[in-house]
Parts: C-alpha cells; structure tokens; sequence
C-alpha cells in the first residue's frame, strides 16, 4: 500500500492512503459527505494484517469550519461492544474464564434474584434477560460503576436466560466489565488498554484520559423520529429500563471519562479494524509498528460463532442473531453480506465493524453525523457491497 496520501478528484475532502484496488472508496467516502449524508467520517479496510485502505474526511463540526484529521476520533456507542468481548476472550484465552460457567463463579453476589444458572455467555449474547438498569437509576448512577454493578446484581431477570435475546444496550460494558474485574482486578478500560490497545499500539480508548479531548469530533445527535402507530407495542418490561440517554450525553467530561464498556469508547476506523483483526485473522494481527501480535487462538475465536440465539430480539423488536459477543451475519440483518463465517456489530447513529474470518477481512467505517437506527445504516452498507464488489 502507498504511503502518499490519496490523489484523486475528491482529495479536497478525503485523504488518507488506499490500495489502487480500492480507489473508488475515495469517491464514495467524498460523495457521501459532499452530499451532506455524512459530516466527517473514517474508513479502514484491513486484508490479513495489512491496512489497505485507511481514509479519512469532512468535518469535525457541523458549522464545517474544522477538518476531520488523521487522528480524529469521536464516541463509537456500541461498537465498543466488540472491544470490551476481546477483553474476556483473551481471559478465556488465558484459562482464566469460561463462558459456558454461571456469573456467579466469579461474581457470587450475581446469583440474587433468581440468577443463580445466568451464564457468561449470556451476557455476551445479550440472552440474559437483564437487558437495562431498572429504575430508578439515574446518569450519574451509571459513572458510579460500584453502585452501578450491586444495582445489576440485585435485579431479577425479565425472562428466562439463554430463550431469547433483548439488547443490553447500555449495561452490558459493566456486567461483563465487572466479571472481568472479578477474574483479572483491572478495571475494563485499564485491562483493554494495557492487553489489547498497548500492544497494537490502537488509538481507542474505553474511559477517555482529558489529554485527548482536543482530538474528539463531537457526534451531531440523530433527527428525532415519530413514533409509528403500526410498530408493535413494546413489552412491558420496557417501561422500567433507565437511565434515558440523549446522544449529546457524549458531549460531556462524565461520559468521557467513565468506563463503558458498552457505549463510550472513542476511536476511529483505523484503531477499530486493527483491533479486529485479530479476530479475523485467526486470533493474530500485526501492531501499527509493525510487530506481530498474538492474542488468541483460532479454537477461542471459534466460540463466536457459536450461534447463541436467532429470532426477534425482545428490546430491538427486528430479528437478531447472535453469537459470544458478536451479531452473527444473517439475511435478515446482513443482507450486503456474503455466506461465510462473518460477525458484525456498529453503533448507535451509524459506526459498523465487519469481521470476514473465512477471507481475513476487516471493514471499519466511524463517523459522527448520527443517523435514526441502533447500528449500522445504509451509509456503511453502500461501502461495505462496494468493497466486496472489489475483491
């Protein structure tokens, strides 16, 4: 791959380097925030361990008057799902943790309520059936990760663990964060940062130090969105999820700096596609300096794809499938997506991350204009047949 950045007719809004192979990503990246359908964007491709396409342009503000630059990062909602899942394989990895063993092994106040045969792999697969924190709790609760987890303790699940999925959304970083607490005694900002990011020199961050806040792009909030008359009524156990969270939360030094594993990381396309490459490649990728890294094994990474549950999700209302802590790719979710061992996730307001084990590939596409929609959208679909349509 070049190391000159991208010459092209839309050089004026993208720049970065790209493969020859993958040039027309140039224009469709520019195109899309030429026409306003993205404000600032990032967009990485890694084959194997080598980063082929690695662009970025736009803005950082919506007033268009500072440039999204090479390190941009901005708050990626729930891909850093994905990052907070590398955390407990590795701990799987290590024999430390199994996910087929009740929570309670490493967290025996888990087993109140009703808990007590709760799995880790459920928390992964979103099959647990405690899917918020029930009210009342409030924000500031969840920057309180000790009250936040005794509060998640306590609960009683809302259906049977392990018969159907309902979207953690927002908890999910602290129940699998505090059992790899319990295992490890690193908090899950400090373990991702010293096991995984350190050593693949990733420029993500789950718990954002103050020193990196000149670098973040401010996501711009999604357009409010009318209820639709004809959507099946929500189930009841909705009514006591908590806390309600506007996107702007993320403009705040409280959100930034609390450790969210399911919801505030910061980074961009470039440090998510390395991190998940290790994923893709077999348990292995090489670091931005260039050293091979080692983190897992081909037979952990097998337990992803591990089909946890695939029917409508109780939380989200659209069919879902699920493996250990990833979506697993299906027609109903992944039409752009080939047959193959392939899991995804994204994010709030747009962020995707593809993960192709069978051809070694890794699509990341971060952004900040937010759009209607859990994660994913047709912003990163477009990118994501085009590319491949290109191999």
């Amino acid at each position: 791959m070049t190391s000159e950045s991208v010459a092209a007719p839309r050089a004026d809004i993208v720049y970065g380097r790209c493969d020859p192979r993958f040039d027309v990503l140039v224009d469709l990246l520019a195109g899309s925030i030429a026409a306003g359908n993205d404000l600032g964007a990032s967009l990485a491709v890694m084959q194997g361990d080598q980063l082929v396409v690695d662009l970025w342009g736009g803005w950082r503000d919506p007033d268009r008057t500072d440039p999204w630059l090479e390190d941009t990062i901005t708050n990626v909602w729930s891909t850093t799902k994905t990052m907070t899942t590398l955390c407990a394989l590795l701990l799987v990895e290590r024999g430390l943790l199994d996910v087929f063993a009740p929570v309670s092994r490493y967290w025996p106040d888990f087993a109140a309520n009703g808990k007590a045969d709760i799995e880790v792999r459920h928390l992964l697969a979103h099959t647990s059936g405690l899917p918020f924190w029930e009210a009342p709790f409030e924000l500031e609760d969840l920057y309180d990760w000790d009250r936040a987890v005794a509060h998640l303790a306590a609960q009683a699940p809302c259906w049977e663990p392990g018969t159907a999925s309902g979207y953690h959304a927002l908890n999910q970083g602290h129940l699998v964060g505090e059992v790899i607490r319990r295992v490890d005694g690193r908090a899950i900002g400090r373990f991702f940062a010293d096991e995984i990011a350190g050593p693949l020199g990733a420029d993500f961050h789950i718990g954002l130090d103050p020193a990196h806040d000149h670098r973040v792009s401010n996501v711009v909030p999604p357009e409010p969105v009318e209820p639709d008359p004809a959507a099946p009524t929500p189930p009841a156990f909705l009514a006591r999820s908590a806390p309600q969270v506007d996107a702007d939360v993320a403009w705040t030094p409280a959100w930034r700096r609390a450790q969210i594993g399911a919801a505030n990381g910061h980074g961009n396309a470039r440090s998510v596609a390395r991190v998940q490459s290790v994923v893709a490649n077999g348990g292995w990728t090489r670091s931005s300096a260039g050293e091979v890294v080692h983190l897992l094994s081909p037979e952990t990474i097998d337990l992803v794809f591990q089909e946890q549950s695939y029917g409508p999700d109780l939380v989200l209302g659209e069919v879902h499938r699920f493996g250990i802590g990833y979506g697993l790719a299906s027609p109903e979710r992944t039409p752009e997506l080939p047959d193959g061992r392939i899991c995804f996730w994204g994010g709030w307001g747009g962020s995707s991350i593809i993960v192709d084990s069978e051809r070694q590939l890794t699509i990341a596409y971060m952004m900040n204009r937010m759009v209607s929609g859990a994660a994913g959208d047709d912003r990163s679909e477009a990118l994501v047949r085009t590319i491949y349509a290109l191999l």
